[in-house]
C-alpha cells in the first residue's frame, strides 16, 4: 500500500488530500509512523522523530494514529488476495507476498492478476497500491517499491540479473541504512559491486546474512512464500514523553508495560518462557537484558517477580531513561499466528 496511515487518513478527511500529512505524534518526544508523499517531498520519513519533521516542514499536519482502523482496512485487503489465492504472506498491515503461479481464477499470466488486485483495492478502499511482479520474493519486492505511488513493475528473468547488478545498494530489501553505510565503507555500492564480493568474504564481514547477500546480487532467492509464519515474540515497549530519573517512577512504568504485555499474550492465547527487559536512555545507549523459566509466564506477578530480577543487573545511575520495554520469546509455536505489524506509542 503507498503511504497506507497517511493515505487512509487522506481519503476519510478530504481537506487532508494534497497536504503534507503525517500520522503519529506532534510532541517534543513524538516519532512520524507514517508520512503522505507530500510530506515526503519535504525529507520526512517514517521512524522520524516528529520535532526533526517540523522543522524540515513548519506547515506539516499531524494525525493521531489509529491502528484499530488500519487493521481493518487491512483484512479488506486481505480478502482481495484470497481470492486469488491461499498463499499470502503477509509482512506488515500494509504488505504481503503472494504465491499465484497456481491460482484460483486459473489465469497463466501474474501481470493480469497483479493488476487486477490493484483495480479491486482502488475500488473498494479507494486507496491505491504498488504491485511487483518477478519470479522470487526479493525481485518482487524490489519491483513493488520501484514506481511508487500506484507503480506497478515486472522483473523478468531476462533482465534480471542486469536489473540487479545497477540496483544501487540502499535499494537491496533486507539491506538497511546501518548495513548499506558498512557496505559503502567496503567499496560496495551497487549490485554490480556486491556481486564480485566472494562468499567468503562477505560472510566474514556480514555473517550468516553474507549467504543472503552473495545470492541476491545473482538474482537468487529461493524462498518460499510461507502463510503459515510462526510468531517468534510478544513484546511492548513505551517512550515517555519526559526521560525518567527516578526509580519508584521506573517500576510503575515498567508495570503498565507488563500488564500491557499480558494482555497481548490473553489475545494471542500465545505464552513464552523467556522475558528480555529493554531499556534505552536519554543518550540512546540501549541494553537488553533476559532470563529463561520453566514454565510459561501467564501472568502480571511472573512478569513482574522476573523483571525485579533483571533490574538488579540494570545500572540505573548511568543516565535517565527514554524507553522501556518487555517482549517474551521462546512461545507455544503449536499455535500459528498471522504476521502483523509492531504497534508503537506515539507521543
Amino acid at each position: 500500500m503507498d503511504a497506507f496511515f497517511a493515505s487512509v487518513e487522506q481519503r476519510d478527511n478530504p481537506e487532508l488530500k494534497g497536504k503534507p500529512v503525517v500520522v503519529g505524534g506532534s510532541g517534543n518526544r513524538g516519532v512520524i509512523a507514517a508520512a503522505s508523499y507530500e510530506a515526503r517531498k519535504y525529507g520526512i520519513h517514517s521512524a522520524m522523530p516528529s520535532k526533526i519533521a517540523i522543522r524540515k516542514c513548519p506547515f506539516l499536519i499531524f494525525v493521531k494514529t489509529d491502528f484499530k482502523k488500519y487493521k481493518e482496512i487491512s483484512k479488506q485487503i486481505r480478502k482481495i488476495f484470497f481470492e486469488y489465492t491461499d498463499l499470502v504472506e503477509p509482512l506488515s498491515l500494509d504488505e504481503a507476498f503472494l504465491d499465484i503461479t497456481e491460482n484460483k481464477i486459473n489465469l497463466p499470466s501474474a501481470t493480469i492478476i497483479a493488476k487486477q488486485i490493484k483495480k479491486k483495492i482502488k475500488q473498494q478502499t479507494g486507496l491505491t497500491a504498488s504491485a511487483g511482479v518477478s519470479f522470487n520474493k526479493f525481485l518482487a519486492k524490489i519491483a513493488s517499491d520501484y514506481n511508487k505511488p500506484d507503480g506497478f513493475f515486472v522483473i523478468t528473468p531476462d533482465i534480471a540479473k542486469e536489473f540487479v547488478e545497477n540496483l544501487k545498494i540502499e535499494r537491496f530489501f533486507g539491506i538497511g541504512k546501518v548495513t548499506a553505510e558498512k557496505m559503502h565503507n567496503l567499496h560496495i555500492k551497487n549490485g554490480y559491486d556486491l556481486k564480485q564480493k566472494s562468499l567468503k568474504f562477505l560472510t566474514a564481514h556480514f555473517g550468516k546474512q553474507g549467504n543472503y547477500y552473495y545470492n541476491i546480487a545473482r538474482a537468487i532467492d529461493n524462498r518460499k512464500v510461507n502463510p503459515d509464519r510462526i510468531r517468534k515474540s510478544i513484546g511492548t515497549e513505551r517512550t515517555f514523553s519526559e526521560d525518567i530519573y527516578n526509580i519508584e517512577r521506573i517500576y510503575e512504568k515498567t508495570e503498565q508495560i507488563a500488564e500491557n504485555l499480558i494482555e497481548r499474550c490473553k489475545k494471542a492465547d500465545n505464552y513464552g518462557r523467556t522475558i528480555t527487559l529493554k531499556i534505552k536512555y536519554s543518550d540512546f545507549k540501549q541494553i537488553t537484558r533476559s532470563k529463561t523459566v520453566i514454565s510459561k509466564i501467564k501472568d502480571i506477578e511472573t512478569v513482574m517477580n522476573l523483571t525485579d530480577e533483571l533490574f538488579c543487573d540494570v545500572d540505573f545511575s548511568y543516565n535517565p531513561v527514554r524507553l522501556i520495554g518487555l517482549s517474551v520469546t521462546q512461545l507455544d509455536n503449536l499455535k500459528k499466528e498471522e504476521a502483523f505489524q509492531l504497534s508503537f506509542e506515539f507521543k
